[in-house]
C-alpha cells in the first residue's frame, strides 16, 4: 500500500504491462564477479615482447566499453523509474515531506516497478538508482552530486554528455552525464522557474541563484549551438576571514595589516582581477574589518556577499518580465541607496552605467565604500573606470572624468589566479592623485614570483615596495600607527 505521497488513484488496479525487448535486454545488469575464461580451443596469442604492450593496451578499452553500457543500460531503467515516479508520486505532498519519508517512498515504488518488469539489480545499483530518483524529483538531477562535492569550486556543463569541474583551480571533465538535451532542459527549467525567471527561445539566456546560494548561468539553444551551456560558481558555506587567507598564501601579515588599517579607516577601496581569481572572497574577508555600528548596503547582480556584520542591507537588482518591463538595473539600487542613510555601499561588481553613480557616492561621504571589477592590474581598471563613464553616455572632459576618479578611488587590490590554479593578491596599489591629466599612482605591496617546481607550482613571496603608504598620516589619526618595516622590500630566499 502506498503512503499519503502517493496519487489518489495509485491504488486502482494498473494495467498489465507488456515488456519489450528492450526492457527484457534490460533483465539482468549485475556485473560478472569473475573474468570470463579464454576458451581453450582459441589459438594462442604468440608470447613475444612486442605483443605483450599491445595485449595490456587493449584490455582497458574493453572494460571500459562494459562500464559504459552498463551505466547505459542503468540509465534507461532510471529514466523508466522516474516515469513511474510521476505517475505515482503526489508531487504536491512532496513539498512538505521528509527526507526519510520521500526515499522511502522512492525505493518502495522502485521495488514493485523493478519486480514488475522483473528487472535484477545488486544492492549496489539498486541504491545508486535510489539516490539518482531522488536528486531527480526533489534535487537537481545529475548535477546534485557535485554540488554536494566540497572539493567542487566550478560545474561547467556544455551540453549533456561533457560536464567540467574545477578542482583546487584545475578543469578536470567528470563522468557525470544528463541523458539527453531535454533532461538538462528539464534541469535548467526547474533551477530558474524556482526564482521566479524563465529562459525558452526568446530569451535564451538566464542569470539565477540556487538555494544555496550558488551562482547560475545558463544559455540554451538555438544561441547555445551544440547543447545547453551552464556554469554554476558555488556558494562556500564556511566564511573566510583575513587569517584564513593569510593560512592559505593568498597575502602576508604586513599586507592584512595594511588592508585592516585602510578598511577601518574608510578608504574606498576598489578590488580588481579576472573572473574566478577571488574577487568575492577577498571583498569579504575586507569587510571584516568594518565596525558594527556602521550601516552597510549592498548591491549585486545575484546575492553572494557574505558580510560579518549585523548591520547588513542586502538588495539584487532583476531583469525584465516576459513584457520587457518590471527591469530593476544596479544603477536603480545604487540610486535608492544613497537616500537609505548608508554609512558605506558595496556593490558585489561595477560592469556599467552605475559606475557614475558609484564615483559620486564615494566622493559625497560614503567614505569606505568598496566594489569589483574586472581588469588584469591596477592602471587597467582605472581605464575600466573611464571606458564605463564614457559607456553611460555622459559627455564629461576627459581630464574631468579622471579628476572625479582619483578623488573617489583610494586604494586598488589586485586579485589574480596564477597559471598553477593558485589565487594570490598580486598588488596594492594607492591613487595619489592627478599629475596633469594623468592620474598617479604607487604600489606599495607586490606578489614576487621567483619560478616555477618541478611539478609546475609556482615559487614566489610577498614583498613591500619600499614605498611608504601616501595616507600613513591619515592611519595614525585613526589610531593605526603602522611600523615603516612593513613596506619594506624583501630579497627572494
Amino acid at each position: 500500500m502506498f503512503s499519503r505521497y502517493k496519487k489518489q488513484n495509485a491504488g486502482a488496479p494498473k494495467p498489465s504491462v507488456q515488456k519489450s525487448d528492450a526492457a527484457k535486454a534490460r533483465v539482468a545488469v549485475e556485473q560478472p564477479k569473475t573474468a570470463p575464461v579464454q576458451s581453450a580451443a582459441a589459438p594462442a596469442t604468440p608470447v613475444t615482447s612486442l605483443r605483450r604492450p599491445a595485449q595490456k593496451a587493449a584490455a582497458v578499452p574493453q572494460g571500459a566499453d562494459k562500464e559504459r553500457k552498463r551505466k547505459e543500460r542503468l540509465g534507461e531503467i532510471k529514466l523508466d523509474l522516474h516515469r513511474a515516479l510521476l505517475d505515482n508520486l503526489n508531487l504536491a505532498a512532496l513539498e512538505n515531506a521528509s527526507e526519510a519519508d520521500l526515499r522511502a517512498e522512492i525505493s518502495s515504488i522502485t521495488a514493485e516497478v523493478l519486480d514488475e518488469r522483473s528487472i535484477v539489480l545488486n544492492r549496489e545499483d539498486r541504491t545508486t538508482l535510489t539516490q539518482e530518483l531522488y536528486d531527480e524529483v526533489r534535487g537537481l538531477g545529475p548535477l546534485e552530486t557535485l554540488l554536494q562535492d566540497d572539493t567542487v569550486n566550478d560545474i561547467l556543463v556544455n551540453g549533456p554528455q561533457q560536464i567540467f569541474v574545477e578542482r583546487e583551480g584545475k578543469l578536470e571533465l567528470s563522468d557525470v552525464t544528463f541523458k539527453d538535451e531535454r533532461h538538462l532542459l528539464r534541469i535548467i527549467d526547474k533551477i530558474v522557474s524556482a526564482v521566479g525567471r524563465r529562459v525558452d527561445e526568446s530569451n535564451p539566456y538566464v542569470d539565477a541563484r540556487l538555494a544555496d546560494g550558488s551562482r547560475f548561468n545558463a544559455m540554451v539553444p538555438p544561441v547555445a549551438v551544440d547543447g545547453s551551456l551552464v556554469s554554476i560558481r558555488k556558494f562556500k558555506k564556511d566564511k573566510l576571514g583575513i587569517d584564513d587567507l593569510v593560512r592559505f598564501g593568498a597575502f602576508s601579515e604586513e599586507m592584512a595589516a595594511y588592508l585592516q588599517a585602510a578598511v577601518a579607516c574608510r578608504l574606498n577601496i576598489i578590488v580588481s582581477g579576472g573572473t574566478g581569481s577571488g574577487k568575492t572572497t577577498t571583498l569579504n574577508a575586507l569587510s571584516s574589518f568594518i565596525d558594527n555600528a556602521e550601516r552597510i548596503l549592498t548591491i549585486e547582480d545575484t546575492a553572494e556577499l557574505q558580510l560579518q556584520q549585523i548591520h547588513v542591507g542586502r538588495m539584487e537588482s532583476r531583469p525584465p518580465n516576459v513584457e520587457g518591463k518590471g527591469e530593476v538595473s544596479p544603477r536603480d539600487c545604487l540610486k535608492n541607496a544613497l537616500r537609505m542613510r548608508p554609512d558605506r555601499i558595496i556593490v558585489g561588481e561595477t560592469r556599467g552605467e552605475e559606475v557614475i553613480d558609484m564615483l559620486q557616492a564615494m566622493n559625497t561621504g560614503h567614505d569606505g565604500s568598496m566594489t569589483t571589477i574586472h581588469a588584469n592590474n591596477a592602471r587597467d581598471a582605472i581605464s575600466r573606470l573611464e571606458n564605463m563613464v564614457a559607456m553611460a553616455g555622459i559627455e564629461m572632459p576627459l581630464k574631468a572624468v579622471r579628476s572625479q576618479i582619483a578623488s573617489a578611488v583610494h586604494l586598488i587590490v589586485q586579485a589574480s589566479r596564477l597559471q598553477d590554479g593558485s589565487r594570490r593578491m598580486t598588488s596594492i596599489t594607492e591613487v595619489t592623485g592627478m599629475e596633469g591629466e594623468v592620474i598617479s599612482m604607487q604600489e606599495i605591496f607586490r606578489y614576487q614570483r621567483v619560478g616555477l617546481t618541478p611539478d609546475n607550482k609556482i615559487v614566489g613571496h610577498f614583498t613591500g615596495t619600499g614605498v611608504r603608504s601616501n595616507f600613513s598620516e591619515r592611519f595614525r589619526l585613526w589610531g593605526y600607527d603602522l611600523p615603516s618595516t612593513i613596506y619594506e622590500p624583501i630579497a627572494a630566499e
